[in-house]
């Protein structure tokens, strides 16, 4: 009987909750080790949008539907799962861009239905400020990030994983391959390290020799006190997008990734809050609770980087912007991967060596 695979992965948010729920599934020996709590860094301060929503070239359209596709397999594997397919009512783009994305989204599948003002009214009733074009996508959703990641690696748990609260100080080679990590709690060996921790990823990557060409932009979103339902799914709109949260809360920044927070981010916030606030009807008791700025680990070029570092064996990276999109995705392709040697054609445009020619 072959031994079980040791793995271990390097962080806790969503891409290395989903890596960790899947491997452990799949029967690998799985170590979690993150100096975050569950979350992590960027996945608490995410606006959580699940989608493959315009600006996506076709191939990675692909990718993205897959993955929204997975998360209704997830669901299905974790009942609980706090997953919502809500829909999104966007008009955050020019007319002209809008008709532009309609027609070339529509002919690769995607569920796009054009709305005028009525049409978004009853879509979204207690909107104050409505368009006279939109665009409504039924099959959007949203995941409550962080309940997602702690259900991922709760039932990872189930499944043999361990979890440690420790910093990886050094990714540790023998013999030209990597075969476990440094961390302050001391050396841990592995057959194979997953890179998954965010913004951490290029310090953690650069101790084997790896480069990983990652911007982190920041982004502020800000979060209303829990109130009475007003939306009743994703809003898009010019310079604002909003949504309201399982628990109540309307989060909003000036667009999906947040809002650049300035010099002065409590400013910035405030000012934020009263324009999603104008944007709403009966929202007179709407109180702001606080905001966040996360800082979105955003490869140079825009694009997820997931696979094996070239001249390098024993390590995965797995880094990425979309990762609340890509999570179910990108855990499943991951783990046959590192597992099994299969790559998934959907990942073929997304791996390190991209960056080296």
């Amino acid at each position: 009987m072959t031994a079980a695979k040791q793995v271990i992965v390097i962080g806790a948010g969503i891409i290395g909750s989903s890596i960790a729920w899947h491997l452990s599934k799949a029967g690998a020996q799985v170590t979690v080790i993150s100096d975050s709590p569950v979350g992590g860094i960027a996945t608490p301060n995410s606006f959580a949008w699940i989608n493959a929503s315009w600006g996506n070239p076709e191939p990675y359209f692909r990718l993205r539907t897959r993955a929204m596709a997975e998360w209704s397999r997830l669901a299905q594997d974790l009942p609980g799962l706090p997953l919502s397919w809500c829909g999104g009512l966007c008009w955050d783009l020019s007319a002209t861009d809008m008709e532009i994305y309609a027609t070339e989204h529509s002919a690769w599948g995607y569920g796009i239905e054009r709305v005028d003002r009525a049409g978004a009214a009853r879509i979204e009733p207690n909107l104050a400020e409505l368009p006279d074009f939109a665009l409504h996508v039924a099959e959007e959703g949203v995941a409550e990030p962080v309940a997602a990641a702690h259900a991922l690696l709760a039932d990872a748990k189930r499944h043999g994983a361990k979890t440690i609260s420790s910093t990886v100080t050094a990714l540790v080679q023998t013999g030209g391959r990597i075969t476990g990590v440094d961390t302050s709690h001391g050396l841990i060996a592995s057959d194979e390290v997953v890179v998954a921790a965010g913004v951490g990823s290029p310090e953690i990557a650069a101790t084997a020799g790896i480069n990983l060409p990652i911007e982190t932009p920041p982004g502020l979103i800000v979060h209303s006190r829990p109130y009475k339902k007003l939306l009743n799914g994703l809003v898009l709109a010019e310079r604002l997008h909003m949504r309201q949260t399982a628990e109540g809360r309307i989060i909003a920044g000036s667009d999906f990734g947040g809002a650049d927070p300035g010099m002065n981010a409590e400013a910035t916030a405030h000012a934020l809050f009263a324009a999603m606030k104008a944007m709403l009807r009966d929202s007179d008791g709407l109180e702001l609770d606080f905001h966040t700025v996360g800082y979105r680990p955003t490869p140079i070029d825009g694009f997820p980087i997931i696979g094996r570092a070239v001249g390098m064996d024993g390590v995965y990276v797995a880094v990425m912007h979309s990762g609340i999109t890509l999570a179910p995705a990108v855990g499943l392709f991951a783990t046959r991967e590192i597992l099994d040697g299969e790559r998934d054609p959907l990942l073929a445009p997304y791996g390190l060596s991209r960056f080296a020619q």
